[in-house]
């Protein structure tokens, strides 16, 4: 006889999960995968290291389980890029929002860099089955832009890896960045940044439009 549809968890298990992940966030983000443990995430929930287990098995499944949520967040910037939008406007609207996730997901940018620093031995197959579909499409749209002289030739390769370089610095080099700013890094930056894409990207005056 079928046991039925599987029970749906309690609000206390729902919390549970809830603070273990959140505790994780934390402890991934300032020692990395390999330096986290166990003990370190049920200290940092307020929970027993076997209720930890009772939630999980071990330190991988809950850094899995990190990483699949985060999938999503970190490709819904380039996801909004819009073909049909101002190439330039797109484009700046871009770096704007991967400046936003800087400074509102610091954990979520530390986790994810330090798992690609690793090889991205848990997160490889995102990256081949989500990442690079969206990341040609989105190249693909630019070098259109490109073509029809919406923009100065660029490679649309290496503008989004600059666009990642130059937004996700202030969050993985964080401390860094507070040592060594007078005023609101995030601010100065994306005054900067805006500054420094709009004139790379922008036809120069008088140029032709056509290609």
């Amino acid at each position: 006889m079928p046991d039925g549809p599987p029970k749906k968890p309690s609000r206390i298990q729902q919390r549970n999960r809830h603070l273990i992940l959140d505790a994780a966030l934390d402890v991934f983000s300032a020692h990395g995968y390999r330096g986290a443990t166990l003990d370190q995430i049920a200290e940092a929930a307020g929970l027993s290291k076997p209720n930890i287990l009772y939630y999980f098995s071990g330190k991988e499944e809950i850094h899995v389980t990190l990483l699949n949520q985060l999938m999503e967040t970190w490709l819904d910037p380039l996801v909004e890029m819009d073909a049909m939008g101002d190439p330039m406007t797109e484009l700046l609207a871009y770096v704007h929002r991967k400046l936003d996730m800087a400074r509102d997901l610091p954990r979520e940018s530390r986790l994810f860099a330090g798992e690609i620093l690793q090889g991205a031995p848990r997160m490889h197959p995102h990256l081949v089955s989500d990442l690079k579909p969206l990341f040609d499409e989105k190249c693909a749209v630019i070098q259109g832009w490109v073509e029809e002289g919406k923009l100065a030739p660029v490679d649309p390769h290496h503008l989004i890896f600059s666009i990642w370089s130059t937004t996700q610095h202030y969050a993985d080099f964080d401390a860094q960045v507070q040592v060594l700013s007078s005023d609101d890094p995030l601010e100065g930056a994306r005054r900067y940044i805006d500054t420094l894409f709009r004139r790379m990207l922008s036809i120069p005056t008088g140029t032709s439009q056509t290609q």
